[in-house]
Formats: structure tokens, sequence, C-alpha cells
């Protein structure tokens, strides 16, 4: 085979193969549903975010649509009764499902961002300003998170769910930004770094280009963490009274629930149900993380994804 036969050979090659992000795509998704508790995460999160989308659709009535007999036990008009109010739970729950999701992501997703931004900048940098950015930190570490929520939701009330995400990023992001400090000090040294600093790479470049594609499993490990983190917390700030009252998520059931003494009126449907809800939606996040953790240590994989 002459020289200009293998390059014609090889540039077909590279023509055929995919590109390497869709390979690495295709690798990580085949990682997360070999893996079965991931598999059962993918499926549980995949049906909340159906339920939220089509909600519309599936609710058999109006999210805060009275009139209906109050406190009525199930029935086949309503199949988990109806509030104090004379609302359908049902349909509360499913369209709840809409803001606990959105939520969730949102809250989940600016976090993750934060502590990219933070951590990796933090791990790369020394002096003064590393100083500084431990100091903080540390504060944000030392102070409980939910006492902390609560003193920042009960002083920007009224705000509604910008509010609560708000919140959220504010007192969760110091964590994940610790844990991408430790992993960016530990790639700071490698040779392909220093390789990059001689050449005159720009430190932003350094970081975001050359250290920043070698964390993406632990990053995504931390979305999920930091989503889960999120729905717990618009939850339990709803349950309170710290949130938007008006609008219907789980969170708001439970509130009306234990203002109407839900219990006593045997109605411990109005309690249990949104709980599940969270507590499954919460749940999907968490096996999902083991995927992830198969994703960037092949000993934890299952199956073919090996």
């Amino acid at each position: 085979m002459t020289t200009t036969q293998h390059v014609k050979t090889l540039q077909s090659d590279k023509a055929v193969r995919p590109p390497r992000k869709f390979a690495f795509i295709g690798r990580s998704a085949a990682t997360l549903w070999a893996n079965w508790k991931s598999r059962l995460g993918l499926i549980i999160l995949a049906f909340f975010i159906l339920v939220a989308i089509f909600a519309p659709v599936l609710a058999p009535y109006g999210a805060s649509q009275d009139g209906f007999p109050r406190n009525a036990d199930s029935s086949p008009e309503h199949w988990f009764g109806t509030t104090a109010a004379g609302e359908d739970v049902l349909s509360q729950l499913i369209y709840g499902s809409q803001i606990s999701v959105t939520v969730g992501f949102i809250a989940g997703i600016l976090s993750t961002i934060v502590a990219v931004l933070i951590g990796l900048s933090w791990g790369y940098i020394k002096g003064f300003g590393a100083e500084v950015v431990n100091f903080i930190v540390n504060l944000f570490l030392v102070v409980p998170g939910l006492p902390l929520m609560i003193v920042i939701a009960a002083y920007l009330q009224n705000g509604g769910l910008v509010m609560i995400v708000a919140v959220i990023v504010i007192t969760g992001w110091a964590w994940g930004a610790r844990v991408l400090r430790s992993q960016t000090q530990s790639l700071r040294s490698r040779d392909f770094v220093t390789a990059a600093r001689f050449s005159g790479d720009r430190p932003f470049r350094i970081v975001f280009n050359e250290i920043l594609p070698n964390m993406t499993s632990l990053i995504a490990g931390g979305f999920f963490g930091a989503a889960t983190s999120a729905i717990l917390a618009e939850a339990g700030l709803e349950f309170l009274g710290l949130g938007d009252s008006s609008i219907v998520s789980w969170g708001t059931i439970l509130y009306w629930a234990q203002n109407s003494n839900a219990l006593l009126t045997g109605q411990w449907i109005l309690l249990f149900a949104p709980g599940l809800c969270i507590a499954l939606l919460a749940m999907s996040l968490t096996l999902i993380n083991f995927g992830v953790d198969a994703i960037s240590n092949p000993r934890l994989r299952e199956g073919k994804s090996r």
C-alpha cells in the first residue's frame, strides 16, 4: 500500500468514526443504564419529569380548582379525596411535581456552576486570594445550613420561587466547591498542566480547558447531590410557610395539610402522598449517583459496561 493510499484510509476511518464527545456520552449512558440502581433512578426520574410536563393532560381537575366537598374521602371522582378548601388532592400532587422538579434542577444547576467556578479557581490560585476564599468557604461550611436557610428565607419573604432558588444556591455551593478544590490541587501538578503552563497558556484556559474536562463525573455527581438537597430544601421551606403559599407544590400541600389538622380529621393521605413523592424524587437522584460513580471508577461498573 502506498503512502497516499494509507493516508486516504486513515482519513476515511476518521470520517466513519463518531466524534469522541459523542462516544463519551454513549459510554456514559451505557454505564448509567448497566447499573441497576442507576437504571431504577432514571426510570423514577423520567416518570416524574413526564408527569410534570403533561400535568395539564393527566390532572383530572385544575391545580387550584375548588368547589368540591371539603375533606372528602377517596372516591371514583376524587381518588385521593379533597382538601379542607375543597380541592382535588390528586390534581394538586400532579401539578405540584412541576414546582419540585423545576426548582430542584434550576437550583442544582446554579449551585453546581457556582461550586465549579469557585472550586476550580480556588484550587489553582495561590497566595492571599486563596486564603480569602478559604475563609469564606469555611464560614459557609461551619454555619448550619438549615438555620441559615430559614433566616435568609424569612428576611427575603414573599419573593416567590426566585427567592427559594436564591436561598438554596447561596447555602448549597460550599461543599461542592471544597471537593472540586481538592481535585484541582491534585491535577495542578500533573505533567499536562505543567506543559500547558510552560507553553504560555493563561490560567483561565488551563483551568477550564485542561483541568475541568478531567472532573466531568465529579461535577455530575455534585449536580445530582445539589439537586437532591434543593428538592428537600424547597419542600422544607414551603412546609414552614417561608415560601409562596399561593402556589401548588408538594411543600405547600404539606403546609396546608398541617394548618387544617389533616391527621386529626383522618386525612393522612394529605401528608403521606406528597411526602412519598418528595422521597422518591430525591431517592431517584441519589440512585443515579451510583451510576455516575461507576463512570469515574471502572471497578464499580456492572454488566457489559465493563
